[in-house]
Formats: structure tokens, sequence, C-alpha cells
């Protein structure tokens, strides 16, 4: 029997001119389905359908339509298939340059003119009329900038140039340091850390991948597609306005657009890739790419990070300077991964017989036998560290590993042992992740201290593998899942998992449900959805409830064994008196679990109302990066008081700000009368008339309608005029006072001398 699929005939009459960018996904079958239509082509379409994971067919129609989120009240917002920021600002009203650039009056070169460039810290307002969950995922944004360049951001006191976020319509910035502080706004649904990252690229001076000179070598853009007055959005720039800073094309940008960016046909993209597998990748919104991080460090000529101390996966024979301690009886050693056997954590699951660990053998040798391993010296900024690292003890559960910090003694030598934390073994044989507090002022060693702990003959030792040591908290939870691939085989949509319970700092316990197929309420499938609820605990009667103003925060790791190459999955809602208990409107769910949960004996506790996203991560995803080496998921579930930000605003020092004169594209096109074809390339023929800076003596070149204006430096006690600066004047205060001293230097002179003579 011949297969049928019906398909619009809209959908297919575009679909000729737009499917040679979608890879063949194998349809065995003898027959053409549809007359004219090669197999080619279907499979074109079946492959693009199913690599897309926001979009679905209607079998009823046949047609492919994308998938627009649905929010229940028990999702804090659509997670993964949250609106994006072209459809959050129109939404908003706002039709701005490139979807979210406000422009300046005079347009300026901020990736070629470094006078546009930002010095660091850069000064930062949180406005008061922000979200106190954009505030705090602001405040986690820095530390994502600070921990991969050297980006670095301080509270305003008083400076000329500043950036004030702020909640306006939508989410948007503009170009480059204006020099007189600008506006950036975190609006309704911006509230999400890829956003917020994509809107200070902006400000620091970046403009969208999609944009580039060389895009049309990469992307295809659909032009016919993109709703009418919107092609200003998809304009190139010539590569004497912007640079690429000799990177390649960026199809994993937090910078790129997504493939339904202003498209006028909810089923039709505007942009598809031209290599067919990046057609889901494009417009991600985890966190910054490597490209994007390659790209920012080079910009700014950054040679190290703020708050990344040491890392090292042990895959080079100097083991990142790491050295054998001098007062132990035993050695640690580079060990090559053997699959089945002592599986190397950095490249398990990718390459076999690959991939190296540091290894101390239990196997033989005297109870007490001990090996120590440490770091190179380390100068810390802050006074907390963070020491992340996979273990594993495949020896007698005797054995142990232990931390230990060697400090400066006060003389200048790092001599100094304090013990941190001890690990013993147990029958899990597996990798384990492990967080350790260190708190360090000055320069310092950590160290590996592996402890034989059994009299009898074992077969095994102990593993360590994939360090960071980073200037940050630890998360104050995990929740490890293993075998999560057959979680996911053997468990249905509805079917969910209970966290442990937690304690937050503050004493309130909590827990997260996780949802492999997503919840019974959720229209979407290929979806996990993962949500956050609180518990009843030990500390319940002397905590603050309802327990509003907290953020919750849960992340699913990206096991990356380069940090700054990580793009973790993070999303955060913060708790406020519109959450309340269904049918139970005068009750808030967070109140206390005893009040408004059901008992659960697995922790002898209430869980409350759960509140999270149904749609939290797709499938595809998880599997797209590594958010399940060795099949196994991290989730890091915080839970932050942020009563302290409610008031965060402060007053500013009066300075003259072009921001009101802002220009939305719509407007200025209209003005111009410029059509879509124009559009195009409308960009490509702007000059910088203060590209060379025209202006001497350190003067500053300011673009007026087209013509470069000069604006002279001026001293205390002399100024510079003229059209380039070219004159020197002395104030005329200044110059009465030189005068009037050398007059009385003269008149003093001469009495002295008359005084002489009469003698």
């Amino acid at each position: 029997m011949t297969p049928k699929l019906l398909i619009d005939d809209a959908v297919m009459k575009k679909g000729q001119s737009y499917l040679s960018f979608w890879s063949p996904l194998s349809i065995q079958t003898s027959q053409p389905l549809l007359p004219g239509i090669s197999f080619t082509k279907l499979n074109y379409i079946w492959d693009y359908l199913f690599t897309l994971s926001s979009s679905v067919v209607n079998f009823q129609t046949g047609k492919w339509i994308k998938q627009l989120p649905e929010v229940n009240e028990h999702d804090a917002d659509a997670g993964e298939l949250r609106e994006d920021i072209p459809a959050i600002n129109l939404a908003a009203g706002n039709n701005l340059f490139q979807g979210d650039i406000v422009l300046q009056p005079e347009a300026r070169n901020a990736l070629r003119n470094e006078s546009y460039r930002w010095k660091f810290p850069i000064p930062y307002i949180l406005a008061d009329n922000l979200d106190l969950n954009a505030k705090g995922v602001i405040l986690k944004a820095f530390e994502m900038f600070r921990l991969k360049s050297c980006v670095d951001f301080k509270p305003y006191e008083g400076e000329q140039t500043y950036i004030i976020f702020q909640k306006f319509g939508g989410c948007w910035s503009m170009v480059g340091d204006l020099q007189t502080g600008q506006n950036l706004s975190i609006g309704e649904r911006c509230d999400y850390k890829a956003i917020v990252e994509h809107e200070i690229l902006h400000a620091l001076g970046f403009y969208h991948e999609q944009s580039r000179t060389d895009r049309d070598d990469y992307v295809q853009i659909w032009w016919d597609q993109i709703e009418a007055g919107m092609e200003h959005n998809f304009v190139t720039y010539n590569d004497n306005y912007i640079t690429d800073l000799n990177t390649p094309y960026d199809y994993e940008s937090v910078m790129h657009y997504g493939p339904f960016s202003f498209n006028k046909d909810p089923n039709i993209p505007t942009i598809t890739a031209k290599i067919p597998a990046f057609n889901d990748i494009i417009g991600q919104r985890l966190d910054f790419s490597a490209v994007d991080i390659e790209r920012l460090n080079r910009m700014y000529r950054c040679t190290s990070s703020h708050t990344l101390l040491d890392q090292c996966s042990f895959e080079y024979i100097n083991i990142c300077g790491m050295i054998q301690g001098t007062t132990d009886n035993s050695d640690w050693h580079q060990e090559r991964g053997i699959p089945g056997a002592s599986e190397d954590h950095t490249l398990i699951g990718q390459c076999r017989d690959a991939g190296y660990f540091m290894y101390f053998n239990t196997n033989v040798g005297r109870v007490g036998q001990t090996a120590l391993l440490e770091s190179r010296i380390l100068y810390p900024k802050r006074t907390q560290q963070c020491l992340q690292f996979f273990y594993k003890i495949t020896g007698s559960p005797l054995d142990k590993l232990v931390i230990w910090v060697r400090k400066d003694d006060g003389s200048g030598t790092v001599r100094k042992l304090s013990k941190v934390k001890t690990f013993t073994g147990d029958a899990d044989k597996n990798w384990k992740i492990a967080h350790v507090t260190l708190n360090v002022a000055e320069k310092f060693r950590y160290a590996f201290q592996g402890i034989k702990g059994d009299a009898g003959s074992t077969s095994g030792g102990i593993l360590v593998d994939d360090i960071s040591l980073t200037e940050t908290p630890c998360p104050n939870a995990v929740w490890h899942i293993r075998n999560f691939s057959n979680i996911l085989q053997t468990t249905v949509k509805g079917n969910y998992l209970y966290s442990p319970r937690f304690y937050s700092p503050e004493g309130y316990g909590y827990g997260v449900t996780l949802y492999p197929h997503g919840q019974n309420y959720s229209n979407y499938v290929n979806y996990t959805g993962i949500s956050f609820h609180l518990c009843s605990g030990e500390n319940d009667e002397i905590l603050e409830w309802p327990a509003f103003n907290r953020q919750a925060i849960l992340t699913i790791l990206d096991q990356e064994p380069d940090i700054k190459l990580r793009m973790s999955a993070s999303r955060s809602f913060t708790t406020s008196k519109s959450q309340g208990a269904s049918g139970q409107p005068n009750i808030s769910i967070w109140d206390k679990p005893f009040i408004t949960g059901r008992y659960d004996a697995a922790c002898d506790c209430n869980r409350s109302t759960e509140f999270g996203w149904s749609t939290f991560i797709s499938h595809k995803q998880l599997n797209h990066r590594s958010f399940l080496k060795n099949d196994d998921l991290f989730i890091f579930p915080e839970f932050e008081d942020l009563t302290y930000l409610i008031k965060t605003e402060v007053p500013i020092r009066p300075v003259q700000s072009d921001t009101a004169d802002a220009v939305h594209e719509r407007q200025r096109r209209s003005a111009m009368n410029i059509d879509a074809g124009e559009a195009h390339n409308q960009l490509s023929n702007f000059g910088d008339p203060c590209d060379p800076n025209p202006c001497l003596n350190d003067g500053v070149c300011v673009n007026v309608k087209g013509k470069p204006s000069c604006r002279c430096v001026s001293g205390q006690a002399f100024f510079y005029t003229g059209a380039k600066c070219e004159a020197v004047q002395v104030y005329g205060s200044i110059l009465g006072m030189v005068i009037g001293g050398i007059a009385g230097t003269i008149v003093l002179a001469l009495a002295i001398f008359a005084i002489l003579a009469r003698k």
C-alpha cells in the first residue's frame, strides 16, 4: 500500500524553493508520494520536521506547524519553547533595528572604533522597575562574563558612563559605550540568562551574527517570507563597518537569531543554515558559544578571567602544572582510560581508548600509604573559592580521598597545611561529582591526598578528573540521576521522580520533581519537565512564611570539561504573592509545606505544590551537548533570598543623554522611503567621518549629521580651540594670576634693590 501524506498546498508551493537546505531522511517506498515531488524533497521535509524540536506535523491537515508556547498555571514560563527576542519585542510594540538595537542619530562603529569600547569595571544600576527575578538573572549573567572573560562590572558611583538596566517594553540595548550613560531594557519575559547575555554583548559592541559581511555564504535568508516592513532586520554590514575578529561564522552564537524570526507565515522559516545539521542550532539560548567567548576576549584583549583560578582534565603530560608531594610515600599517576574498566571522565562515551585521569593505586602497599598531588601556586582575588571535580573510588570502602589547602604562612612561603574535606569509598564504583568550598585570601595550593585504607589486597584505586577551581560559591545542592536513558525508556508522560530534600542557606527545605516525558497537562512530547517545590523541615518554626522574594534556580549541568565552554541549561523564577495554591486563592504555595503540601514517606516530609517548567529542556537538546555524559544527569537546585535587591536604584548625576533621540528603524525607514531591496544593503555604504579621528590634542570626534565635529580637551589652566583643537589658550583667570604674580615679583625685586642701594 502506497503511503499518503497530505501537505498544505501553500506550504508545498513555498516548499519547492525552500527544500534545498534540508538533509535527507530515509523513507522506504517504491512509489512517489505526491505527483511532481521527488523522494529527495520529501525526505528533506521529514528531516526538517523532526530536526526542529519546536515543530510538529498535524496529521489531520498535513500542515507543518511551529509550536507556539503554552503556559499552564503551574509553569513559570514556556521553558525551551519560550519566545525569543524578536517575538517579545514585536509583542511589546517595538520595531527596533535588527529586532533589539536602539540606534542613535549618529551611526557608530562600536566594533572598529575603540573609543566606544568600555573600560572595566563597567558601572551599572539596577532600576527599581526591574522584576526581582530579572535583577537576580542580571547578577548571574555578570558572573558568567567574569568567569569566561576579563569583562567586569561594579555598582554605579557617580561615573559619567554607565549602564542602567530598566524594565521597558521588550529586550533591547544600544551598541558600544556611548560615554554618557545608557539604558538597557530587560522587560517582561526577558529575564533569562542567555537573553541578558545577548543584550549585554550588544552594549559591549557586538552586532548579530547573521549581519556579518559573509552571512550569505552560511545561511539562506528567505526574503519573501519576511513580514513586510521587517526586512531591515536582515541587512548585512560591510567589512569596513564591523569586523569578525578573524573568527569563523558561528551557527551556535548566542547573537544569532532563530529560523522563524520575523516570519509572516508561522509555518515557514526566514533563516536556514546551509549546513543542515545547524538548522536546529541557530538561535540557541543556553549560553555563550565558544566563538562568542573567543571574540569577546579578542576584542577586549583579555588574557585571563576574573574568577577562574584553575582547571585541568589531565589530557597533557604536564598535568596542568600539578606536582607530586615530597612528604608522602607514594605517587599519583597519569593513566589512560580503558573502556569498561577505568574509563576517563573527560572523553567518556566519545572516544575509545582515549582520555587521561590521575590515579592512585590502592591495590598494593601497606595500610596508611599515601600520595599527595598539589596544584601550582594560585593567587586569589576573592576570599571564597569552589573546587569542583569528578572522582571515583574503585578499591576498598576504607580508602580515602582528602582535600587539603596549603597556605602562605605569613612569610611568603606556601607551607601551612589545612584539611578541608574527606571522601570515603562505598559500593558505588561510578564517577561522582564533588564540590568543596575553600576560603582562602592569600596565595595557596590545593591538594588531593589518596590514602590506602585496607590491609588486604584490593583491585582498584582512586581516580580524579576534570578539575575546576573558581572564585564563586559552590552549588548549594546537587541531584545526581544515573542511567537517564533507561529512565526515558521505562517511563511515560506524567511519571515523575522526587529529589531528596535539600536545605537552603537560610534553612528552607526544598526539592525538585523531574518528569522525564513532561507533565500530563502538557501538550508537548519529547520534552523533560522540571519543577521546584518546598519541603517541610526542621527549621520551619523559626523561618519567615510565606517564603516570598526568593529565587529558585534550576540548572542542568553541561559536563563539558572546559568550564569556559560549558553551556548549561539554567532557568529561574522568583516566589511572589501571585503564585497561589490551586483552588485556594488566599493561600500561597510558598506558605509552610505542612499547610499546603502532601506527605511523602520517602523524605518523611510534606512536599508543597510545585512550580516550574513542563518543557524545561527537549530530549534532543539533552543529547546535543554533554548533559548526559556517562548517562548521568546533574541538576543544581538553588533557593536564594533576593529581598536585598528590592530597592537597588541610586540617583545618577545629571548628564546630557541622547537616549531620547534614539531612532526606531521603521520611522527612519519611512522618512527615507527605503524599499526592501535597498534595505538589504543599506548599511554597506555607511562611513564613519570620525575614523580616523581628525581631532588633535586628544580631542574627541562626534558625528554630527554625517560630518566630524571636534570636542576639545580642557584642563584646569588651559583649553584647546579651533576646528581641530589645534590652538591652545590659557583661561583668563589663570592668565591674570600669572601676570599678577610676575608684576608682584618685579615690584618686590625693585624694592629690594632700592633698599640695598641706600646701604
